[in-house]
């Protein structure tokens, strides 16, 4: 998708010039928005949702399957 990007942009451009400032816009890092935050080591720091919280829902995914398995329909 960049080559056909980078086409199209070339196809407007009117001289060169122009046609190294689109390539260096569209090869770009992207700006603002934070970015991944860092953590130790250079890698991104952990986001989601703490261990408890996964296996209290993975609990309560497992109860409702079960229910599900059985013909009964919490909801209901």
């Amino acid at each position: 998708m960049l080559a056909a990007a980078e086409a199209a942009m070339d196809l407007a451009a009117s001289d060169d010039a122009e046609r190294e400032r689109n390539r260096a816009r569209l090869y770009a890092p992207p700006v603002g928005g934070g970015g991944a935050v860092r953590g130790r080591g250079g890698r991104p720091a952990a986001r989601g949702m703490a261990m408890a919280d996964v296996q209290t829902l993975m609990a309560q995914l497992a109860a409702e399957d079960s229910q599900h398995a059985r013909g009964r329909n919490p909801s209901r």
